[in-house]
């Protein structure tokens, strides 16, 4: 089946400011919000091998 996620759709609620720096601050570093945000949960619940995603830069 195309297109099929392997994960279910989630709705959070993150104010405006911070979901457009949370997309420039993922793309200077060829990622994207969704990836930056389940490594995040991944840390946060300790799972193996999980680390912090990288932070970009001071502005």
């Amino acid at each position: 089946m195309p297109n099929a996620p392997k994960t279910q759709h989630r709705s959070i609620r993150i104010p405006d400011e911070d979901w457009a720096d949370l997309l420039a601050s993922a793309t200077t570093q060829n990622s994207d919000r969704g990836t930056v945000i389940k490594e995040l949960v991944a840390w946060y619940l300790r799972r193996p091998g999980a680390k912090l995603p990288a932070r970009p830069p001071a502005t």
